[in-house]
């Protein structure tokens, strides 16, 4: 049980997750949700066939492949819930580990995180996509959400949040994390589920340097741009000393 009246949905991202699905779906499913969408892309397999045996959920289906990023971007559209949790059909997560996530958004905060921070380890240790989402969260002043992204999942947003960023920004997570700094909502990294040790391991998201740290480092690059372009060059930090304009005498 959900102790709130607030309507909770979900939205689930899938491609080829035939051997996972089941299992998200079933957890999904001790929750109280009034909603359940369901994004397949690109998949070749049985995984829209578990969905529809399995659930009522709105599903969409695409046979190109999206992402799961824009596949979020598109389910936000969709739902009307006033939480919306957002997971991944490749990593089941139990329903008490969710309940912490739709329990912080329906008591106010606007976006809530995955605290990953647990499972990462030493700052040397650390991969470039780490050290950029801290430094992108740094240099927004929010230090104290650490590595935490809206690139991970189990996250949930309130539905006044995703009006309020424009779901198309979701296809770009750091990007709609900044703007929903920009704008003011209140971000919390409120429960910790280890996705990393759960994170299927593929061709495109192993080794240095591979196509999804790539994608993702760039993501932030985005994100920072669009913080230079809201908050000026040298964002929140002042330079109130320097007298530039002397060098141009």
């Amino acid at each position: 049980m959900l102790p709130t009246e607030q309507r909770v949905g979900a939205v689930v991202t899938v491609m080829n997750e035939q051997e996972t699905i089941g299992g998200v779906l079933a957890e999904l499913q001790r929750l109280p949700l009034t909603e359940l969408i369901v994004v397949i892309n690109g998949s070749r397999d049985a995984s829209y066939d578990i969905v529809r045996s399995q659930t009522d959920a709105t599903i969409v289906h695409t046979h190109a492949p999206l992402g799961h990023d824009v596949g979020r971007a598109l389910g936000a559209k969709l739902a009307r819930a006033d939480v919306v949790l957002f997971l991944d059909g490749d990593i089941p997560v139990k329903a008490e580990e969710l309940v912490p996530f739709a329990l912080t958004a329906a008591q106010g905060s606007d976006i809530v995180l995955n605290d990953i921070s647990p499972y990462v380890g030493r700052f040397e240790d650390r991969d470039a996509v780490t050290m950029v989402k801290e430094f992108v969260n740094r240099v927004m002043g929010r230090g104290d959400l650490g590595i935490n992204s809206l690139t991970a999942v189990p996250h949930a947003m309130r539905s006044e949040a995703i009006a309020r960023i424009g779901h198309p920004h979701l296809a770009v997570p750091p990007k709609a994390q900044v703007l929903a700094m920009l704008h003011g909502l209140v971000i919390r990294a409120a429960a910790s589920v280890d996705v990393i040790a759960g994170n299927r391991t593929r061709a495109m998201n192993t080794g240095q340097h591979n196509p999804v740290a790539e994608l993702i480092v760039g993501d932030h690059l985005e994100a920072l741009h669009e913080a230079l372009t809201a908050q000026g060059k040298r964002m929140a930090f002042p330079d109130p000393y320097r007298r530039r304009v002397m060098t141009m005498a």
